[in-house]
């Protein structure tokens, strides 16, 4: 007998019901996102890749969740990106869960898409380990602003920190190995960067020709030892420009 089905019988059997969703919680799919917050879009619907493009035989769905995983009898070779076809947004509130177990991901922002499933740009860092998560990367300048961080780049490139957090008891906040909430906004030079309602760092970026202010959003494949990333619950709102105010 299925331990589903077994847990339906403790049910009927003791006349309650209001337990039903933990006796199911083993064997559900994470729960729906339900209703979207005022003026966001959904970026994935569930059931399938509709609306995202990436590297043959490496992105599934499982279990509602959009899943890229690497194992020893299948290392991944390089970086690769399941890219969202949904357009290229430059102000937006970009909000998701994502789940990390081994290894390291993120995602791509205000970035360019380049051959062979490739990006460069802005990346919010997903790391299991203790540098990266929480971290604004790109792929030209490496560390943008790291966790507890607010960096502000001027146009010739100088840099001034801000310490807004304890880098250490930021990452306390981030569940290892569980469901966290990934919320990134960027409007105008602008960027937030926050998890779990956390602020882990900002930048306000002006850099000549570094700064970019639109571009593809993607979802990391990182090369290494065996990992598994899942993300679900994707939605943005598009946002007005600052100058517009």
């Amino acid at each position: 007998m299925s331990r589903r089905v077994l847990s339906l019988i403790v049910v009927v059997l003791s006349g309650g019901v209001s337990s039903l969703p933990v006796l199911f919680a083993a064997d559900a799919p994470p729960p729906a996102s339900g209703a979207l917050e005022p003026g966001f879009i959904s970026m994935f619907n569930g059931r399938d890749l509709t609306g995202w493009e990436g590297m043959p035989g490496w992105w599934r769905v499982e279990d509602g969740t959009i899943t890229s995983e690497s194992t020893a009898e299948k290392p991944c070779p390089r970086a690769h990106y399941l890219m969202w076809r949904g357009g290229k947004p430059s102000d937006f509130d970009l909000r998701l869960e994502f789940r990390l177990v081994g290894g390291n991901s993120g995602i791509q922002f205000r970035s360019r898409e380049l051959p062979d499933w490739d990006t460069s740009g802005y990346q919010a860092d997903i790391e299991d380990g203790e540098q990266w998560t929480g971290c604004l990367f790109e792929h030209t300048r490496g560390g943008v602003a790291m966790r507890g961080e607010h960096v502000v780049i001027a146009p010739d490139g100088s840099r001034t920190v801000t310490a807004i957090g304890d880098p250490a008891a930021l990452l306390k906040k981030v569940r290892k190995h569980e469901w966290n909430t990934y919320r990134i906004v960027a409007r105008g030079p602008e960027i937030t960067l926050e998890i779990n309602g956390e602020v882990m760092a900002r930048a306000t970026d002006r850099q000549e020709g570094l700064a970019a202010a639109s571009g593809v959003i993607a979802l990391q494949m990182h090369p290494g030892p065996p990992m598994k990333i899942q993300f679900r619950n994707l939605r943005l709102k598009r946002l007005s420009p600052p100058d517009r105010e």
